[in-house]
C-alpha cells in the first residue's frame, strides 16, 4: 500500500525528467535500445548494423588517430562532483531560456547528417521523437530528407537549421529562405567543415554516401540547386535503405540513368557545401544580413574566435570540435569551454542575454550535461548517442536515449544538492572539484 500511495503521489507531481525512472521500474520493461549505458548502447548499434558496418562506422569514426574524440571524453573525468547534503532538492527544474524562448531542458539534438544510413525513415524519426519531448532538433544540411519533410514530421516541435555554407550566394539565400518558411527558428553555421577531415574508418572502405546522392536531399529539393543542374526539385526524395555503395556502383556501370544522375548530383552538391572554400570573418556579414533570427557559429574553440563572433553580431556560439571528426589531436571541447566561458566579456554578455554559449562534443551521460553547464554553457548538444538509438529502435530509440540522459541529469542535479539549472550555471567551484589526473594540466 505504501508503494501504491507513493506511486500515486508521483503521478500527481509536476512533470519532471526524473519521473521517467519510475516509469521504467513500474513498467517492468527493458528499453528498446537494449541499455541506457552509453558504451552498451554503442555496442548494440554496432550489432544491429553488422550487415552494413560502414554505416555504423560513418557515425562512429573520427579524424586521424581518434585522439580528439578520446580527449573529449577524458576531459569530463577531470571534474568530480561535490554533493551537498540536507538541501531540499525535492522539486527540480531543468528549464532553460534560449534566445527568449523557454525550453524544458538545456539539451538539443546536434546537427548530424545522413540519418538515412541508420534507419529507412531517416531524419523524420528523429524529428518526431524530438517534437514529442519538446527538445530542439538541429537539422543538418546533409539530411537524407528535405527540410520541408523534416519540418512536417517535427510538427509544432522546436527546430533549428544547420547551414553548411555553400559557394553560391543564390543557393545560400534559397536554403535560408526555405528554412525560415519551414519554421526553423535559429540558424547554426558550421565553420569547421569547409572541407572534410581525414577519416580513416571511411577512407579504408572508400565510403562516402554523398558521392552516390545519399545525404544530398536538402539539395535535390532546392529549386536553385536543381535549376543549376537542369532539373526540377524533388520534394520528397527518399534514399535506398540499406545503402549499398557497391550495388550503386554496379548499377551505374550497367548504365542505370538514375544512379548516373545521383552520382553527378552528389558530386555537385558536395562542391557547394564541402567545397574547400574557406570563408572569412568579413564574409559572415552576408549570412547575418539575410537571417533575421538567432545566428549561431559552430566549431569555436578559442577565446579570440568567441570574441570575434560577438563583435560581428552573432547571437551565440557552439564550442565544438565536431566530435573529433575534423581535426586530429585538437583541444578537447570541454577545455575550450572552460577558457571561453571564463572570459569576462563573454560572461557579461551571457548574463545580459546578449550572447549564448552552447557546448558540443563528447557528451555521453547526464552528468556531462551538468558539468558543461557548471563550466558556463547555456545549453548542450547531444550527438552520436541519439544516432545509435535511431539505429537500434528508430523514433522510440531516439526518445529513450534522450529521456534517459535527461532523467540522469536531473537526478544528478538533485543528488548534488541543487534545484535548478540556474543554480549551477557557471558555478564550477560550488558544483565540482578539478582533479589532477596527469593530463590536460
Amino acid at each position: 500500500m505504501a508503494f501504491k500511495a507513493a506511486l500515486e503521489a508521483d503521478q500527481d507531481a509536476p512533470e519532471s525528467w526524473s519521473k521517467y525512472m519510475t516509469t521504467v521500474y513500474v513498467g517492468r520493461k527493458e528499453p528498446a535500445i537494449g541499455s541506457y549505458d552509453a558504451a552498451k548502447l554503442e555496442q548494440r548499434a554496432r550489432e544491429v548494423t553488422k550487415e552494413n558496418p560502414s554505416a555504423f562506422l560513418y557515425v562512429f569514426g573520427s579524424a586521424g588517430s581518434c585522439a580528439t574524440e578520446l580527449a573529449n571524453r577524458r576531459a569530463f573525468e577531470r571534474w568530480a562532483f561535490i554533493p551537498n547534503m540536507l538541501v531540499d532538492a525535492s522539486d527540480r527544474n531543468m528549464e532553460t531560456t534560449l534566445f527568449g524562448v523557454k525550453y524544458k531542458s538545456p539539451l538539443l539534438l546536434a546537427p548530424i547528417g545522413v540519418h538515412g544510413l541508420l534507419h529507412p525513415e531517416g531524419e523524420t524519426e528523429t524529428a518526431k521523437a524530438a517534437a514529442r519531448m519538446e527538445v530542439p532538433m538541429i537539422c543538418s544540411s546533409a539530411s537524407t530528407r528535405s527540410l520541408e519533410v523534416v519540418a512536417t514530421a517535427n510538427g509544432n516541435g522546436p527546430r533549428w537549421y544547420q547551414l553548411y555554407w555553400p559557394r553560391s550566394e543564390e543557393l545560400t539565400l534559397s536554403l535560408l529562405s526555405r528554412a525560415k518558411a519551414c519554421g526553423f527558428t535559429a540558424c547554426v553555421v558550421t565553420l569547421d567543415t569547409m572541407c572534410m577531415g581525414w577519416r580513416p574508418y571511411d577512407l579504408d572502405k572508400a565510403y562516402l554516401p554523398f558521392m552516390h546522392g545519399v545525404g544530398i536531399q536538402v539539395g535535390t529539393s532546392d529549386p536553385v540547386f536543381m535549376a543549376s543542374q537542369g532539373l526540377a526539385p524533388r520534394a520528397d526524395e527518399r534514399v535506398p535503405f540499406p545503402f549499398d555503395p557497391a550495388a550503386c556502383d554496379a548499377r551505374r556501370a550497367a548504365g542505370d540513368t538514375h544512379e548516373i544522375e545521383m552520382a553527378r548530383l552528389g558530386r555537385n552538391w558536395s562542391r557547394q557545401i564541402h567545397s574547400g572554400l574557406f570563408r572569412t570573418w568579413e564574409e559572415m556579414a552576408f549570412v547575418r544580413a539575410h537571417w533575421e533570427g538567432p545566428l549561431v557559429l559552430k566549431g569555436i574553440l578559442s577565446v579570440g574566435d568567441a570574441l570575434k563572433a560577438m563583435e560581428i553580431g552573432c547571437d551565440g556560439i557552439v564550442v565544438s570540435n565536431h566530435g573529433g571528426r575534423q581535426v586530429d589531436q585538437a583541444i578537447p571541447a570541454l577545455v575550450a569551454l572552460e577558457k571561453i566561458a571564463a572570459h569576462p566579456a563573454i560572461h557579461d554578455a551571457q548574463v545580459s542575454g546578449k550572447f549564448t554559449v552552447f557546448f558540443d562534443s563528447g557528451v555521453r551521460r547526464g552528468g556531462d550535461i551538468i558539468k558543461a553547464i557548471a563550466l558556463g554553457a547555456n545549453a548542450v548538444l547531444l550527438g552520436r548517442p541519439f544516432m545509435y538509438g535511431l539505429a537500434v529502435a528508430g523514433e522510440k530509440g531516439v526518445e529513450e536515449v534522450v529521456r534517459g540522459l535527461l532523467c540522469e541529469a536531473e537526478l544528478q542535479l538533485g543528488l548534488c544538492g541543487f534545484n535548478s539549472i540556474d543554480e549551477i550555471w557557471n558555478k564550477r567551484e560550488a558544483v565540482m572539484e578539478k582533479l589532477d589526473l596527469g593530463y590536460f594540466s
